[in-house]
């Protein structure tokens, strides 16, 4: 069954705390499979209106789903490497992501998430970036 819930989820690209987004929203909460799963849709604040964001959390892994203006499946395990298609209006960017630390402390009462990863891109120095996400019931 889902529950109504407040997501925040806040990215950091760099330690210094200079270049950071967060994003506050009402959404659906729920387990399936002995998965936990976090529905919403993105707002033009975010710059992917018509995008539905799907959080897929296992006890050991991560995993950031986007159907809409923007498609992405990013997977993020502790010391992990994964490539990533990112399909947006303006075009296709790929990436690899080096998930550093991934800490998950999640039950049927919401929870946090934090994620210490390198976001690379094609010949750019690597992006240092902190994804924390958290879960409250209403």
């Amino acid at each position: 069954m889902s529950k109504n819930a407040l997501i925040s989820v806040k990215s950091i690209q760099d330690e210094k705390n200079e270049d950071s987004i967060e994003v506050v929203t009402p959404g659906d909460f729920y387990n399936d499979s002995d998965k936990y799963y976090v529905e919403y849709d993105e707002t033009e604040i975010s710059g992917m209106e018509g995008t539905k964001t799907i959080f897929e959390i296992n006890p050991k892994k991560f995993t950031l789903i986007r159907n809409g203006t923007t498609a992405t499946k990013m997977e993020f395990e502790d010391k992990s490497e994964n490539f990533v298609m990112y399909n947006t209006p303006y075009g296709m960017i790929e990436m690899k992501i080096l998930t550093q630390e991934l800490s998950i402390n999640v039950n049927d009462n919401g929870g946090d998430v934090k994620i210490k990863y390198d976001m690379v891109l094609p010949g750019e120095k690597p992006l240092n970036t902190t994804l924390s996400v958290n879960i409250k019931l209403q």
